[in-house]
């Protein structure tokens, strides 16, 4: 009966791999919600926007990417668009790490898109007489959104939010098909090598485990913290 083997996930090469997997897949959520909070805010605005164009375009984008699967946004970066550049830019992707830039990319617009609609329900639960309030003070659509209705917003937002960054963070082993060298990457590398796959993807599990445990317990901290009000 096989034994399982400590030492392959508590030192060595192999261990080293997927200590790097982990730290990639890591840096890929940290990048990505830097880059998609803003953004998501961006869209939410637009989607409230008052004049109807700048709502369509919230609207089609949120729209065009929510309906079309993570691992298509992740193909399409990392083989397709590249290809639209110009020959100076696509080499000079391509002498670094493309995957990972690819996959940022993609994770960005797709997260954005869902994080947009977390904002924009958050913004409306605000009720109205506040932008109207806003509005009286002379304040114009921006100024009232950034001055009244968002210090407010965010706070109604704030769990959502966390629920997202969690999928953002098991989302981040999609870009194991673009060859990302996250941790699923590594974990089928080190299994590839070895032979050894309840090892090293117990390891994969765990990390995922782990870390979605602590944005889990991050939520449910701000929610005892700063419950919802009832009034």
């Amino acid at each position: 009966m096989p034994v399982f083997d400590y030492s392959l996930l508590l030192k060595g090469q192999y261990h080293d791999m997927l200590v790097a997997g982990l730290v990639l897949s890591l840096q890929l959520a940290a990048a990505t919600l830097v880059l998609a909070l803003p953004l998501a805010l961006l869209v939410a605005l637009l989607r409230l926007a008052p004049a109807a164009a700048l709502r369509w375009i919230g609207f089609a984008y949120v729209e065009s990417i929510r309906n079309i699967p993570l691992l298509a946004h992740m193909l399409f970066w990392y083989f397709a668009a590249p290809e639209l550049l110009p020959e100076g830019i696509k080499a000079w992707l391509y002498s670094g790490n493309i995957e990972a830039a690819s996959a940022v990319v993609a994770l960005t617009l797709y997260t954005a898109a869902y994080m947009s609609e977390d904002i924009r329900s958050g913004i409306r639960a605000i009720p109205a007489v506040q932008f109207e309030a806003g509005r009286a003070l002379g304040f114009g659509f921006l100024a009232t959104m950034l001055r009244v209705i968002l210090p407010q917003a965010l706070r109604i937002t704030v769990p959502p939010l966390i629920s997202q960054t969690l999928n953002l963070w098991k989302n981040t082993s999609i870009a194991t098909v673009i060859g990302a060298a996250e941790l699923m990457y590594q974990a089928g590398q080190v299994e590839s090598a070895t032979f050894r796959s309840f090892e090293s993807f117990a390891f994969a599990t765990a990390a995922y485990l782990t870390v979605s445990l602590a944005i889990t317990g991050l939520a449910a901290w701000y929610q005892s913290r700063y419950p919802a009000r009832t009034a």
